[in-house]
């Protein structure tokens, strides 16, 4: 007999899935792992916790609960409540009325993808936004968004590698380091990434080094960003993509859509695939988030059948003649293809797609020409403005700038030292990309009495 004790079965979380334990070592012994843990051999040990999380003891009302998270986020201090020149990829915009209020339509912003299938309006308002990107880049195939533009950039490397077979991967422009390291782990299963450095006096790509390096015949792409991280847009991309496909590689040119009002598009330099964040297509900071990555190709089926994402076009129905809006190949996406996808895609970030697609649609070409404008007018200022501060170089001074640029500090001062200066006096400004290195953006939110505000009180810091 047994005792009640013995009766009463290991305690299950009724929130938490697989954690019934015969079921959690069932799925462990048919993979082939150990325990859980084997699952996090990849994360370096030095930034593991080692202990349970801090929490705060439980709150038993929704009152409560509403008063705590209320608190938390009173601490936070968004762009929109301090001069703000930070970008490097997340950048400050002014984001029309109309956007919000479209994207949150209880049909689009509650929509789980577009179910159900028979409310056509979602996939129509992405259909429409990928036929604007398509104009805007001047290619035919454009993306449902995915989760941001790092992934967007990772998985057009991923494409071009499936393309041509090849492992190694060359970046020939300077590159975030966030950024870089987000490719870096995505395409890793697959590729090594071979960082070219620049040229250290003019800050554009070195087409010898770049040279050299494809001569050896390995390579499945070329890499380049523009404005590259320095905001620098590169006028070597013609040349670059000449040499990329002389050695049979792949060009992948990453891009801030934004410029493409006044600059030409990756395709106008020869390149195969383009990708990139819609970020600055009327989408809004979100203390860090609110991205999306797009990839954009001409309409050759060698480079369609490689889109492990979603593509949405006019496809027929049952009914001769009629015409609706839905998948294009469905049957190459991890939708279809489950575990033997070439890449896994989730719901990704169709909801930014939308509200991209109205900003573009309220801008139209005359739009995109202006804020292009306005911020190459505003980013020469400013480089302008800030050489003028005693203690401060602008280097690069003959590349054009849009939006992002790097200065250097050689008044003593470290750059984090001189950002934390700028933030005590209402500032955000200054990302470090070295000790005395920083970069600023400008945007068309900044007036020329901000950067005039700006430059004096760095002045002050600086001195």
């Amino acid at each position: 007999m047994t005792s009640p004790q013995e009766s009463v079965p290991p305690y299950t979380h009724p929130y938490i899935p697989n954690a019934v334990p015969a079921v959690r070592q069932a799925m462990l012994e048919e993979i082939g792992a150990a325990s859980v843990e084997d699952f996090y051999a990849d994360i370096p040990d030095g930034i593991r916790l080692h202990r349970p999380l801090d929490l705060p003891a439980p709150l038993r009302s929704e009152a409560e609960l509403t008063r705590h998270m209320e608190e938390l986020l009173s601490r936070n201090t968004s762009t929109r409540q301090a001069l703000s020149f930070l970008g490097s990829g997340c950048y400050q915009h002014h984001v029309p009325a109309v956007v919000d209020e479209v994207v949150n339509r209880s049909e689009f912003l509650t929509a789980y993808a577009g179910e159900p299938y028979e409310d056509h309006g979602r996939f129509q308002a992405l259909w429409e936004y990928q036929s604007m990107m398509a104009e805007l880049l001047d290619v035919e195939i454009v993306n449902v968004p995915v989760y941001d533009g790092f992934q967007a950039s990772g998985t057009a490397l991923r494409m071009a590698g499936r393309i041509t077979g090849r492992r190694r991967v060359l970046v020939a422009t300077a590159i975030d380091a966030d950024k870089l390291s987000r490719i870096c782990d995505y395409v890793r299963p697959d590729h090594d990434v071979t960082v070219i450095p620049v040229d250290p006096d003019t800050g554009c790509a070195d087409l010898d080094a770049v040279r050299e390096a494809l001569a050896a015949g390995d390579t499945a792409a070329v890499y380049a960003d523009t404005p590259s991280a320095l905001g620098i847009v590169d006028e070597a991309l013609p040349r670059l993509a000449e040499l990329t496909h002389e050695a049979g590689a792949l060009f992948v040119v990453g891009c801030n859509p934004l410029t493409l009002g006044v600059l030409a598009p990756p395709s106008a330099h020869g390149a195969d695939i383009a990708c990139g964040d819609i970020q600055p297509l009327g989408l809004h900071q979100s203390f860090g988030g609110g991205n999306a990555g797009f990839i954009a190709t001409r309409d050759e089926e060698t480079l369609v059948a490689e889109y492990p994402s979603r593509l949405f076009g006019l496809v027929p129905t049952t009914v001769e003649g009629e015409y609706g809006f839905g998948d294009v190949a469905y049957e190459r996406t991890s939708f279809a293809l489950r575990e033997e996808g070439k890449e896994w895609v989730g719901t990704a970030a169709a909801l930014h797609g939308i509200g991209a697609g109205v900003y573009l649609a309220l801008m139209g070409p005359q739009g995109m020409r202006e804020i292009g404008d306005t911020i190459l007018a505003l980013t020469a200022y400013a480089r302008r403005r800030l050489a003028e501060v005693p203690g401060i170089e602008v280097p690069y001074g003959d590349a054009l700038h849009f939006a992002d640029f790097t200065v250097r500090y050689t008044g003593g001062k470290t750059a984090a030292e001189i950002r934390t200066g700028l933030k005590e006096r209402g500032i955000f400004g200054g990302v470090p990309t070295g000790g005395h290195e920083a970069t600023y953006c400008v945007t068309e939110v900044h007036t020329k009495a901000d950067i005039d505000r700006l430059a004096a009180t760095l002045e002050e810091i600086v001195k």
